[in-house]
């Protein structure tokens, strides 16, 4: 794999009970870059994450992260060679501020969450490092706030300043915007702008239009193959990715392929 690939897959596959749901997947993000993987429901575009992300073993094919093959790898150690996965759904301490809930992810990176005898004061040393990761994801004026206080959209600002504590060559964000409206998805597209300064990333979406103006590289997947891959102009201007999303009966996406804004 060349450097200016930091994931490819080779002929990724993964069946269920003789269902396929991926079939021969060859994909390929490029470094820095963001990379949408899209899809109707049933694309298997979820899939595909979930065995990139190592939360599911292929029947077949390859992994490789970094040049590595990572194929038969845990998802832990994936993590600590620096691919970090946000989930869909929330994945914050409710009972604990937007503050206590950053800090915590950096007690994991350094080390430091087993170490209970330590004193809390050894902590304040934390307090800088979360104050900037909060700010930088919109949320400072929130920090003694407990986090089950949060609207959702800030719940997933908040998740990903969790995932950026762990300082990831690449963050992985499964459908960051689901169930946003359209203040939030805007606030949530700008902040993934925003963190992918020297990082890769790669989000699974549903709705093409959402990623139009985010996204370098677009991977549409339907029915578990890769339908088409490219440039929002070039994906959105595909009959067969068009024709996909308009057979799905899902309009919102249907719009987006059609024609965003």
């Amino acid at each position: 794999m060349g450097d200016d690939f930091i994931v490819e897959t080779r002929s990724l596959t993964k069946e269920f009970k003789g269902f396929v749901a991926v079939s021969d997947v060859n994909l390929r993000v490029r470094r820095h870059s963001i990379h949408a993987l899209i899809g109707p429901n049933g694309a298997g575009k979820t899939t595909c994450f979930n065995l990139v992300t190592k939360f599911l073993t292929p029947s077949r094919g390859q992994i490789l992260f970094n040049g590595r093959d990572i194929t038969h790898t845990q998802p832990a150690a994936i993590a600590r060679q620096g691919m970090v996965r946000s989930f869909q759904i929330s994945a914050v301490f409710g009972h604990l501020t937007v503050l206590e809930n950053v800090r915590v992810a950096l007690q994991r990176k350094q080390g430091l969450s087993l170490q209970f005898w330590r004193s809390g004061d050894c902590l304040n040393e934390l307090n800088s490092r979360a104050e900037e990761l909060i700010e930088a994801v919109g949320v400072a004026e929130y920090r003694d706030v407990p986090a089950g206080e949060l609207s959702y959209g800030r719940k997933r600002a908040l998740e990903i300043a969790t995932t950026l504590a762990l300082d990831p060559e690449m963050l992985l964000l499964d459908e960051p915007m689901a169930g946003m409206g359209t203040e939030d998805v805007k606030r949530t597209a700008e902040l993934i702008r925003r963190v992918s300064a020297n990082r890769t990333i790669l989000m699974v979406e549903h709705n093409l239009s959402v990623v139009a103006d985010l996204s370098d590289t677009i991977t549409v997947l339907k029915l578990g193959h890769v339908l088409a891959e490219g440039s929002y102009a070039e994906i959105s201007n595909n009959p067969e990715v068009v024709e996909a999303y308009m057979g799905s009966g899902h309009g919102d996406a249907a719009g987006g392929a059609a024609g965003h804004g």
